[in-house]
């Protein structure tokens, strides 16, 4: 046993006699392990200022390379403050990809141990990834086109099998951590080198090579003092802010909020700065309301010396609380209308502030729920309360909530008299027998009609479209029936319907139809498609979000090759 013991010794490369050795006797063997343990403590000579590592584990990873990511380990390295540690190994790679070779971590601590983590992982081909200070544009490679086909990496992998590299991690005590990985082809013709530095801590950390389709002979390891006294400071040259609130109430004086700001130094590297060490240069008047601008500012280095201060600024809206809410739709019939269908753009909220003034709520700025999914009624005139729940979150945070109610009257518009297009469907399109009456809609209301249709049901569009314009007869949007339509407005639409195109066109004629269009208050408008085929079938067409000028709105009804009788 003590001559295995001493060849597996210097196999390792370590120059450890065997009467030091026999001091070391193994008795039994679940006294193996310790006597190993105490052996390789032994290994590390430190001659002068080298301090050589015994490497215990010196193949790593299947020779065939089915050694898949994170599953074979070298040994763990640890990295003492003001040390370096120099390894060298011979690198095989499956060729498949770029990184199937070597992969080198730092880290606090070790695998499945608690108190892990990361500084950094880098490939072997300029890519990793690692803890918030990683910063990828640090990588630095010299790797050539060797055969000018234009792909660096054909060579890349070529070379690499089989590959002598020697890799220097470099504690600095000015706290990183410098890689330089230098590999040199097996036939000698090339050498390539691959850098990156990261920010550490002052603990020893360790170090381990990973495989990946990968396998690796590993040679030599060993500690030298630091070759880096110090590293060049670097000032900051720009700060930015992003997510502090847009918008606070009265009261409330937290204007940062939850905002990160990140700083940009002087060599490129970013690093998110400390709350504690921003300075707020210009604090806003959060007693009043109105746009209010907040300067901020930081002078820190690099390494988190005071230094030039960088500084920006943004506004924020201070505004009155909301206490309570007010909300109706507001649909007027016109003629005999048989429904009142609502949409979200369909009520008029209005907003009471802290000091008593009120003021209307735009849609974006409130959320609709309708009690129990209901969103269409019969066109009874009268009051239905308690049709919707609306919602505003304030600033802050909290949530106000209304109960709405509907409101149906009789529209002030002169109902259709007449049938719109002919009978023997022989009606072109966008000529004037195809137009009904041109009915307007006031902002925050909805106007309604109900029409009976005869169609050919030669075509989808052979069903009634609707057209929003101006008192001017300019157009804002034609939309369709069928799920289709055009014009500036209609840029913006957002469009939703329910139908079954094998039977859509054969279902059009004797189908009852109601029209719902709604001013929302604030230059959109949204239309309703409520439609009863002949069979009892119920089906929908909306748009919603439509451009239009809200103080300027009209509609009619268009129809081609079909016919519409209103009730």
């Amino acid at each position: 046993m003590l001559s295995v013991l001493c060849s597996a010794v210097v196999a390792a490369a370590m120059s450890v006699s065997c009467s030091e050795i026999s001091m070391m006797e193994i008795d039994a063997p679940d006294d193996l392990q310790s006597r190993i343990d105490e052996i390789a403590e032994a290994n590390k000579k430190d001659t002068g200022d080298t301090t050589y590592v015994m490497i215990a584990n010196a193949i790593v990873g299947a020779e065939d390379c089915s050694s898949g990511w994170w599953t074979e380990f070298s040994d763990y390295f640890p990295v003492p403050s003001n040390k370096l540690l120099h390894l060298e190994f011979v690198n095989h790679g499956s060729g498949a990809n770029n990184w199937n070779n070597w992969n080198l971590c730092l880290s606090k601590g070790q695998r499945d141990v608690d108190g892990y983590s990361e500084y950094f992982v880098i490939r072997s081909d300029a890519y990793g990834w690692g803890n918030g200070d990683y910063n990828g544009a640090l990588i630095a490679m010299d790797y050539q086109d060797i055969d000018g086909d234009g792909d660096i990496w054909n060579d890349f992998r070529a070379n690499m099998e089989g590959a002598f590299v020697e890799m220097d991690i470099d504690h600095s005590i000015s706290g990183y951590a410098f890689v330089t990985a230098t590999m040199t082809s097996k036939d000698g013709s090339v050498v390539m080198t691959e850098t990156y530095n990261h920010p550490v801590s002052s603990d020893e950390f360790n170090a381990f090579i990973i495989c990946d389709g990968s396998w690796f002979e590993m040679k030599n390891a060993y500690l030298i003092p630091s070759k880096v006294a110090a590293v060049a400071d670097q000032q900051p040259v720009s700060i930015v802010a992003a997510g502090y609130p847009a918008a606070l109430e009265i009261g409330d004086e937290d204007f940062w909020g939850e905002a990160v700001a990140t700083v940009t130094f002087e060599d490129g590297s970013v690093a998110v700065a400390e709350k504690e060490d921003i300075t707020f240069t210009v604090v806003p008047d959060l007693t009043t309301t109105g746009v209010k601008t907040v300067v901020y500012s930081y002078s820190k280095t690099k390494q988190g010396n005071y230094g030039k201060s960088v500084n920006n600024f943004y506004n924020i809206e201070v505004t009155n609380p909301v206490v309570a809410l007010e909300a109706v739709a507001n649909v007027n019939v016109i003629g005999n209308a048989k429904y009142a269908t609502l949409s979200d753009g369909a009520f008029k909220v209005e907003a009471t502030y802290s000091d008593g003034s009120k003021s209307l709520l735009a849609p974006s700025q409130f959320s609709v729920a309708f009690t129990d999914g209901k969103f269409v009624y019969e066109a009874a005139e009268g009051t239905v309360e308690n049709v919707a729940t609306i919602t505003y979150t304030t600033a802050s945070g909290k949530a106000i909530e209304a109960a709405a109610n509907l409101v149906i009257a009789k529209s002030a518009n002169t109902p259709q008299a007449g049938q719109v297009g002919a009978s023997d469907f022989s009606t072109g399109w966008w000529v004037p027998e195809g137009f009904s009456n041109e009915w307007h809609v006031a902002p925050y209301t909805s106007e309604t009609v109900t029409m009976m249709v005869g169609s050919d049901n030669l075509g989808n569009w052979h069903s009634p479209c609707t057209a929003l314009r101006a008192s001017d007869l300019s157009e804002y949007a034609v939309v369709r029936e069928d799920h289709y339509g055009w014009g500036d407005g209609y840029a913006t639409v957002v469009a939703n319907s329910n139908w079954n195109w094998d039977t859509f066109m054969s279902n059009i004629n004797g189908s009852e139809i109601t029209i719902t269009v709604t001013n929302c208050g604030d230059n959109t408008a949204n239309i309703r498609y409520h439609v009863i085929y002949a069979n009892g079938e119920e089906h929908f067409q909306y748009y919603d979000n439509l451009g239009v000028n809200s103080s300027d709105l009209n509609f009619c009804n268009i129809v081609e090759e079909a016919y519409l009788n209103y009730l």
